[in-house]
């Protein structure tokens, strides 16, 4: 049987999912458990390419959001070109969408791995509907309370959830991932891997190699890859007079309207001082370094540091290199290429 192949086009709705799509394409866009292109991969057993010139391939929007029971149904659209024949099928078209629909996407997921994945539980923990909750051999969890009742609970190995942690699912953590002792964890909540995270967090997405270490709030909210959030640092996810939050995703864009809780959106690469106070519906582009007494302002563009300077590209580099090797890892060649061109694309202070 000849390997099925999907090519995940994502030409036509980069933009709107910026400030995540300026640095990975949109099949890497981690929703739930797993990136948009690990779930074709594992739903269907596909081969996954992002790149036009595969013979035989099946051409899927990068944004759909494939389910296990739904797999099927997108490829023969896509196949049939009745792609107009599937209006339940979830599609991201907006960065906030990534934790509004994180909770369903965790399920999802959450059902594809099963029961076979668990390890022993230690019973210095507390376990609330244990049948829904999958904790990986190899990961650490100790007295730590762990509530399932709505929604599942998946910790993967390699992992480790430091004493006096409070869980309420959905919530994944991925390889590498730490809760430091007391965190305070509310569904639906996904850590991608290498992550460390602190504090009190509600509904929101880490995408990996990203730091909220201590105490603070964070909710309604998507974090990109290799961020650092200082200690005390907080967002705002509600207005004061609960009305509509809107997002400015871009300097020459006009803000758009995204709900009643909307957090803080940051983009790969950037960082805060202690004690930042993040407003309603904040956007951070890529590689900022924000500090200074004021509060930022609900957009901050991409290489801003403080509040009125532009970062310094090769003391970027350095500065991500540092963060890097935090982690063992080292800034690439291709990831210098990519931020020089968007540096010289994006808009100056």
């Amino acid at each position: 049987m000849a390997t099925l192949t999907i090519f995940l086009d994502d030409r036509l709705i980069r933009e709107g999912l910026q400030p995540f799509t300026l640095t990975r394409h949109v099949a890497d866009i981690r929703i739930g458990i797993f990136t948009i292109r690990e779930k074709w991969m594992k739903y269907a057993g596909a081969v996954v390419v992002t790149e036009e010139g595969h013979v035989g391939a099946v051409r899927v929007p990068a944004n759909w959001l494939p389910a296990p029971d739904t797999c099927e149904l997108i490829l023969d659209a896509c196949r049939s070109g009745n792609e107009k024949s599937l209006p339940d099928v979830k599609a991201l078209e907006h960065p906030w969408q990534i934790f509004e629909w994180n909770s369903w996407a965790l399920q999802q997921d959450f059902e594809w791995i099963g029961r076979n994945g668990s390890g022993e539980f230690d019973n210095s923990n507390h376990f609330i509907n244990r049948e829904n909750i999958i904790i990986e051999a190899g990961a650490r969890v100790s007295h730590s309370i762990l509530n399932a009742d709505e929604g599942p609970i998946y910790i993967a190995a390699n992992s480790r959830v430091m004493e006096g942690c409070l869980i309420r699912g959905p919530f994944a953590m991925l390889g590498g991932s730490v809760l430091k002792m007391g965190t305070r964890i509310y569904g639906a909540t996904t850590l991608g891997p290498y992550c460390t995270a602190g504090g009190e967090i509600k509904n929101s997405v880490f995408f990996g190699y990203s730091n909220k270490a201590h105490d603070g709030y964070l909710g309604d909210s998507v974090i990109g890859a290799w961020c650092n959030l200082g200690a005390g640092t907080s967002n705002s996810n509600i207005k004061n007079n609960a009305s509509t939050v809107k997002y400015k995703l871009a300097a020459d864009r006009e803000p758009v309207s995204a709900g009643i809780k909307a957090g803080l959106l940051m983009g790969d690469y950037s960082r805060c001082a202690i004690n930042t106070s993040f407003n309603t519906g904040s956007v951070v582009g890529v590689c900022c370094n924000i500090f200074g007494n004021e509060m930022p302002p609900a957009f901050t563009d991409h290489f801003s540091w403080g509040a009125v300077g532009r970062y310094d590209l090769e003391k970027s580099f350095t500065d991500i290199q540092n963060w890097k090797r935090l982690k063992g890892q080292d800034l690439s060649g291709d990831e210098r290429s990519m931020l020089r061109k968007l540096y010289q694309t994006s808009n100056p202070l």
